[in-house]
């Protein structure tokens, strides 16, 4: 199976069973428990239906419940595969078409009512959601937390890197999968405070209700008096020739995959987006031991930190900018990519195509709100508020301040005596914080005594390497008076602890010194394997990550607490201060091939997938009809379609100014009130959650 077997930070879960169930009549293996999608991806299993209009391959996009691109049949009737756990002897089967109804002749058992009752309903437990949980269980409110995963966290349980920001306020040097432990310990802490895991809300009502899908099997009502949502955020999908194949994927489903599931999906990738989620998913594919070909962004510079950036480049992962994807090409599954150079108008250019044999495509091009319920409740006069990306797209640190000052808000609004503390608004903003201005650092000399060299240069909201440092000798330079100030050394007694270049999330402190009039020592960050022979050599690289030495390891140490590796090695004395990282993967997994141009019309490429309507249809129809309301595309059944509009409606401005429409003149869609489907004998409980049965293959279900 293609599971990650060895990884560098995660340790492979305990207690795992591999449980028997069968695919499209074969019996196969996976962990009891785990997502049907995760299983089959494991097993090489990409494509999960043939859409019933042109019997094109589907596969895994989201694998967050968010579209309908892993829809298969499971035990007699369909289901999101991303969203189903795995049980021994399930009947899991390719969707090939329409899905009948399943024959039930019976009369209905049983229908049961099930309700609860909480002062605060938050939705989602992710940062904010947690963070909000705690802060309300504080002040003595009954909270519900329904989350739709079976641990709370949200994306942090996927984040193996270690974060930015500070000590004090949001645990920076920490890892992701760590503080969601710490977030949830939280909120637990307060006897009031109540998580749902595997608990998707599905419906808002006028009455101050929620329906909740419990366990994926059940319906729970909740009466509530208020509402408190963190949802979080979903992926933005991109438009362009085949972009609908299996392995064109969203980078949070593949570190979902990855980081979460330990599935090695893919062999070699290349990611479209260079912001935070782009950079660092790189950073987890080569974690895994998967090829990164490279990441291009369509814009003239990078969107992420400038610190992720320099850290991929030095493990050897070019990032092109001013550089589009132009197709995805292959039978069932991505098998190529084909890249431009863009011009002013973004544009493909002649001359400047080429080509990366690659199995997957991560799509990292930005993230849209999950406020559907935000907005519903507060149309029925519901007392709602938002915390984290559903308010604001941010860094996970500024969802937790977010989240906190949501709580007291919605206390407030409530008649609770609190006010939210003004600090708190002023960290949150600084950790929402763009890049700052960036600085050319002055060149060290290495001296007889340790020193540590930074190669961070552009302003961002961290600090742990100056709380970090047991001698006091890492300060800010105070040009902001915040996080956002650089770190500097203030040549004061550095002992070489190494505390600094350990915490140091873009991994961008490097340690050195003078041992001879020609030799220095360089103490470089490795969050790799460390099982490497003695003799092992090593091309050290500078801040870009060009080449500068090859030299072997002289001494290695772990710091545990860090998780991160502390390599040492014995280089020239002038180049000692430049050398900044470690080059991971070769540079020949980053080869690419010459592409003759050829024109790429993506007219006929599908914008709404679930209906499989393309581009060049909704075009012709907002000219025929002069549309400029967005639900008239319904007629087409633009947005009718399993994902609920969720994905669509993202691109859908692409076709109105391709018909010459002012995007100013569009009325917005109407959202669907439903999140996610679910079978009706959940919703009246009758018992039959298990529709199909495990038994349905060999009755001939459809």
């Amino acid at each position: 199976m293609n599971r990650v077997q060895h990884h560098p930070i995660l340790a492979e879960p305990p207690h795992r069973k591999l449980v028997s169930f069968s695919f499209d009549g074969m019996t196969v293996q996976g962990y009891e428990g785990e997502p049907v999608a995760s299983s089959l991806v494991a097993l090489g299993i990409h494509t999960f239906s043939f859409h019933h209009k042109d019997g094109a391959p589907q596969g895994l996009f989201c694998a967050n419940g968010q579209c309908s691109q892993c829809t298969m049949l499971i035990d007699g009737i369909p289901r999101k595969s991303c969203m189903t756990p795995l049980e021994e002897g399930m009947d899991v089967r390719t969707l090939k078409g329409l899905p009948a109804l399943p024959a039930q002749d019976e009369p209905l058992v049983q229908a049961e009512r099930r309700s609860i009752r909480t002062d605060i309903l938050v939705i989602g437990g992710g940062p904010a959601g947690l963070a909000a949980a705690a802060e309300l269980g504080k002040l003595g409110f009954q909270v519900l937390v329904a989350d739709d995963k079976s641990k709370p966290g949200g994306k942090l349980v996927l984040q193996t890197h270690k974060f930015f920001g500070s000590e004090k306020d949001c645990y920076a040097g920490v890892r992701g999968i760590d503080i969601a432990g710490i977030l949830e310990n939280n909120a637990k802490r307060y006897p009031s405070v109540k998580i749902l895991p595997n608990a998707p809300v599905v419906a808002i009502f006028k009455d101050r209700k929620a329906g909740i899908f419990l366990n994926y099997e059940s319906y729970l009502l909740v009466d509530f008096t208020a509402l408190l949502v963190a949802a979080g955020a979903r992926e933005k999908a991109l438009h362009f020739q085949g972009c609908d194949l299996p392995g064109v994927i969203g980078a949070g489903a593949f570190q979902t995959l990855v980081n979460r599931d330990m599935v090695r999906a893919f062999k070699r990738i290349l990611i479209v987006g260079s912001g935070n989620v782009g950079l660092i998913a790189a950073y987890h594919a080569l974690q895994a031991g998967i090829e990164v070909a490279g990441i291009v962004e369509v814009a003239g510079r990078i969107n992420g930190y400038q610190v992720h950036a320099d850290k991929i480049r030095r493990m050897g992962v070019p990032i092109y900018l001013n550089t589009t994807i132009v197709r995805a090409e292959g039978t069932d599954r991505v098998e190529r990519a084909i890249v431009a150079s863009v011009d002013e108008r973004y544009q493909p250019m002649a001359g400047t195509y080429r080509t990366y044999e690659v199995d997957a495509v991560l799509i990292a091009t930005g993230l849209a709100s999950c406020n559907e319920f935000l907005q519903q409740a507060r149309s029925y006069g519901i007392m709602a508020v938002a915390a984290g990306d559903a308010g604001e797209i941010a860094e996970a640190s500024s969802a937790m301040f977010g989240g906190r000052i949501a709580a007291h808000r919605l206390a407030e609004m409530l008649g609770k005596r609190t006010s939210v503390n003004p600090e708190w608004e002023e960290t949150r903003q600084v950790l929402a914080s763009r890049p700052g201005d960036s600085y050319e650092r002055s060149p060290i000399v290495p001296s007889k005594e340790w020193r540590p060299v930074f190669f961070c240069s552009e302003e961002i909201p961290c600090n742990p390497c100056a709380t970090a440092c047991p001698a006091g000798a890492i300060h800010l330079r105070p040009l902001r008076g915040n996080i956002m100030d650089l770190p500097y050394f203030d040549g004061s007694r550095c002992t070489g602890c190494g505390s600094c270049v350990a915490i140091c999330p873009g991994l961008a402190i490097t340690l050195v010194r003078r041992v001879t009039d020609d030799q220095a020592e360089v103490v470089l960050p490795w969050e790799f394997s460390a099982d490497f022979e003695p003799d092992r050599v090593f091309e050290l690289v500078d801040q870009s990550g060009k080449y500068l030495v090859s030299a072997t390891v002289h001494a290695k140490r772990r710091v545990a607490s860090r998780s991160t590796w502390l390599l040492t090695f014995r280089v020239p004395v002038d180049i000692a201060s430049r050398i900044a990282g470690v080059r991971v993967q070769a540079e020949d997994a980053t080869r690419w091939l010459e592409q003759e141009d050829t024109a790429c019309i993506d007219l006929d490429t599908p914008l709404c997938r679930c209906e499989r309507i393309t581009l060049g249809e909704i075009v012709e129809f907002i000219k025929a009809n002069k549309i400029r309301d967005i639900n008239q595309l319904k007629t087409l059944r633009v947005g009718m379609g399993a994902c609920g509009g969720k994905t669509c409606t993202q691109l859908i401005m692409k076709a109105f100014k391709l018909a010459g429409v002012d995007p100013s003149e569009v009325e917005p869609a109407t959202q669907r009130p439903l999140f996610m489907e679910m079978p009706m004998s959940a919703i009246v409980n009758e018992g039959m959650h298990k529709l199909g049965g495990k038994e349905a293959g060999s009755r001939g279900a459809p």
